[in-house]
């Protein structure tokens, strides 16, 4: 995120109030080349997919090189970044100041081919991290599955680094991979620092910290038909990331909250983001006071209703929706759908504040917090 000190005053020049020009914003996906990808995005997303594997649509990024754009209504073609910069408080809440950037980052992934064995860099890590990236945890849940696609999470018991070294030599690493078959629905939580890989006409939705750091471990044999030759490997790096005494990791258990109105699951709730799978035909209430959080619309259709407003969305689409507005109603259309609906951790939040707060008594008092 950028500096909260910026002026609102823009708002009253033009005469027009933050909650009418704060609506739920709809983005634009941002589609990339990737060569394990396929064409599934097509039947997932209206936006036209450009020619070639594409592997991801990022659906919300606040990346220097990547930035989300609303796609309609007073604030179209902004970019996430600049909404941000303009109203920081109506659109983080309580959260404002506390992110250099928006926090999380969310894609379709279309993994035709598998994905290189790779991992992301822990806390622990923070020497091998670019200056302003931060460790990266993830999750996915399946939208679309065949019969040969694979999740490999995790690693197999007794797995260390001298065999997993000897395994990268004689082309053995999947041995070494805890392997599942998944099925739409499924939900699997990847810790930072655990060895993960997938594929076989896979299409997962994910969900993450906002980092691009990722460290490939083996990557299958592919040839890159852009270069014509294998993609780099970064094992020194993997292997100084991977957590050797994760073992294997398996598919979350959903926690159901609730069954009226609509079913509502619980699949992720870390100290880096919260996701709530939602799924009926009876309209049900989103978002939450003082927080935004971000709706993305995995099956059927609907609206969402805010005021007098009603804005459509359909398979696919992504809707920020900002704290000012507080809580709406979200109106299935037709057979049963299905809304993912995340928020920032507020753990995050609360451990930021508690360490003001004992930096503030350090300060008055001259004792040092523990």
């Amino acid at each position: 995120m950028i500096d909260t000190t910026v002026s609102l005053a823009v708002d009253d020049r033009e005469g027009t109030s933050d909650q009418a020009l704060l609506h739920p914003l709809r983005f634009e996906p941002i589609y990339q080349y990737r060569l394990w990808g396929g064409r599934h995005l097509a039947s997932l997303l209206t936006a036209p997919l450009p020619s070639g594997p594409i592997g991801e649509a990022w659906l919300l990024s606040d990346r220097d090189d990547h930035q989300s754009r609303v796609t309609d209504g007073p604030l179209k073609g902004r970019s996430i970044g600049q909404l941000l910069q303009q109203f920081p408080k109506q659109i983080m809440g309580k959260l404002a100041g506390r992110f250099r950037r928006f926090p999380l980052l969310l894609k379709f992934l279309d993994v035709h081919e598998m994905l290189s064995v790779q991992v992301h860099p822990t806390k622990a890590n923070t020497n091998l991290l670019p200056a302003g990236e931060t460790p990266k945890t993830e999750a996915w849940v399946v939208l679309e599955a065949g019969t040969q696609s694979r999740i490999y999470a995790g690693l197999k018991p007794d797995t260390t680094e001298p065999n997993l070294r000897r395994a990268l030599t004689n082309g053995t690493v999947a041995d070494h991979l805890a392997c599942l078959t998944p099925k739409p629905g499924d939900a699997i939580f990847l810790r930072a620092g655990t060895v993960h890989s997938l594929g076989g006409d896979l299409v997962v939705f994910e969900i993450q910290q906002n980092s691009d750091v990722t460290f490939r471990l083996y990557d299958w044999d592919h040839i890159d038909p852009k270069t014509g030759k294998p993609r780099a490997l970064q094992v020194d790096k993997a292997m100084a990331c991977i957590d050797f005494a994760e073992g294997p990791v398996s598919l979350v258990d959903p926690v159901v909250e609730a069954t009226t109105p609509v079913q509502r699951e619980r699949l992720f709730h870390c100290e880096h983001f919260w996701l709530w799978r939602l799924r009926g035909q009876s309209p049900f209430n989103v978002g939450a006071a003082d927080l935004p959080r971000v709706l993305v619309c995995v099956e059927g259709a609907g609206d969402v209703e805010h005021g007098d407003a009603t804005y459509a969305v359909g398979k696919g689409d992504v809707f920020l929706l900002p704290a000012v507005m507080g809580t709406c109603v979200f109106r299935p259309r037709g057979a049963v759908g299905s809304v993912c609906e995340i928020q920032h951790s507020l753990q995050e939040f609360w451990v930021t504040q508690l360490r003001l707060v004992q930096q503030s008594e350090a300060a008055a008092t001259g004792i040092a917090p523990v």
